[in-house]
């Protein structure tokens, strides 16, 4: 007997036979002997149908209230759970966030959880029920309803198995699992077995969306096994678990891609000491992400700053930007939202030279020009011409032969 925490997305959920589905999944392992908590997203579209109401409404949703409105998505989804569950004759009990005492900060929208208080979910499986957590959702230090952020259910369940020392984390999907690349893109993309924390953690920043990377980091931080599977079948899908030797022989893991980017470039700005810190500082107080950023070489004392955000945010942050640009001096803001990022992942790429040659060489054979380069020990990625996105996906994912068992270190 184990206690295993398992999270079905939107699609999961998108009807009420999908949520009987899930139900009679969920009592296979509850009637095996485990203890289970379930973190349900809202219903698929459902969100966005509250995001679109909102924009109807007013221009500007005031932040607060958005999140009051956008956290019923899941509200209806757990109490529709458990009421399929308590129909089927086993006890079930749906908690919201405040509820399950998910504990955030105050920034709407795109929350972080900073405390999880698990006695309210103890009590409830102690007494042999199926708990249903809404996902996506907590409550800041001043009673207020917040939201993580697209994607925000997986946070929720890892930080739920992570809090209440879960046996293991099921992420059910749409997908069997986490492949070499998108199978919509590349259909003969091959599913792994498991990926290292640190090479799920860079993929999924890369854009890979089977995966949030916030609950990436959670499960990397507090060692929670998480095993991305499909909802609609029993075959097993992919383990994210601490890296061994066998995954340090492979030199590249996958390619992952994400095509919501936007470019930023300050232009003519003073190089001087502390000016990096004005021109982010305002940019990070507003919840913004900054990705890659790249400072030109000074010449007669001023220098171009260009740096990456989702392409949501562009509009915001060149606001700031353009504030900020007066304030210092800057000649000028010019935003660009036509890019996206590709990028190669492995932990072998630490002891492996040429790697990233190879990539480059790839790209240029190919006709695509790279914008920004950056990388870690362990991926190398570029920002191009969206345009090019499928292309790069492609021809790295036969450079790197991944559609074939894994390339090994020579």
């Amino acid at each position: 007997m184990g206690l295993i925490v398992q999270k079905f997305g939107g699609t999961s959920v998108a009807s009420l036979e999908r949520i009987r589905n899930v139900a009679e999944r969920v009592l296979k392992s509850y009637f095996k002997g485990h203890q289970v908590v379930v973190v349900l997203s809202a219903m698929a579209g459902e969100t966005d149908r509250l995001i679109r109401l909102a924009h109807d409404l007013t221009r500007d949703p005031d932040p607060r209230e958005l999140d009051v409105l956008m956290a019923t998505g899941e509200q209806v989804s757990v109490a529709l759970f458990a009421m399929a569950v308590k129909s089927m004759g086993v006890p079930a009990c749906s908690l919201l966030g405040h509820q399950a005492k998910i504990v955030t900060d105050m920034i709407y929208g795109r929350a972080r959880i900073v405390d999880v208080d698990t006695k309210r979910i103890s009590s409830e499986l102690k007494k042999g029920r199926v708990v249903a957590v809404a996902g996506f959702q907590g409550l800041d230090n001043e009673g207020d309803i917040t939201t993580l952020g697209r994607g925000g259910s997986d946070t929720t369940a890892v930080a739920l198995a992570a809090a209440l020392k879960a046996d293991v984390c099921e992420i059910y999907t749409d997908v069997p699992g986490v492949f070499t690349t998108d199978p919509n893109l590349v259909p003969n993309a091959r599913k792994m077995a498991k990926v290292s924390y640190e090479e799920m953690l860079e993929m999924a920043a890369l854009g890979a969306k089977v995966l949030e990377t916030r609950s990436v980091e959670f499960a990397m931080k507090y060692k929670v096994p998480i095993h991305v599977r499909s909802s609609f079948s029993d075959e097993e899908g992919t383990y994210v678990v601490e890296k061994d030797a066998s995954m340090e022989k492979v030199v590249v893991s996958g390619v992952a891609y994400h095509r919501n980017q936007a470019r930023v470039t300050i232009k003519g700005v003073p190089d001087q000491p502390g000016l990096a810190a004005q021109i982010f500082g305002p940019i990070s107080d507003a919840g913004l992400v900054v990705d890659v950023i790249v400072q030109d070489t000074s010449e007669d004392g001023l220098t171009d700053v260009t740096f990456t955000v989702v392409r949501p945010d562009l509009e915001k942050t060149l606001k700031i930007a353009r504030e900020t640009a007066r304030r210092i001096g800057a000649k000028d803001v010019i935003g660009d939202p036509t890019l996206a990022k590709v990028g190669i992942v492995g932990v072998g790429m630490q002891n492996h030279a040429g790697v990233a040659s190879k990539m480059f060489r790839t790209l240029a054979e190919h006709g695509i020009n790279i914008l920004l380069i950056t990388t870690s020990e362990i991926k190398v990625s570029v920002v191009i011409d969206e345009r090019y996105t499928e292309l790069a996906v492609r021809a790295l994912h036969e450079a790197f032969e991944l559609e074939s068992e894994p390339m090994e270190e020579a």
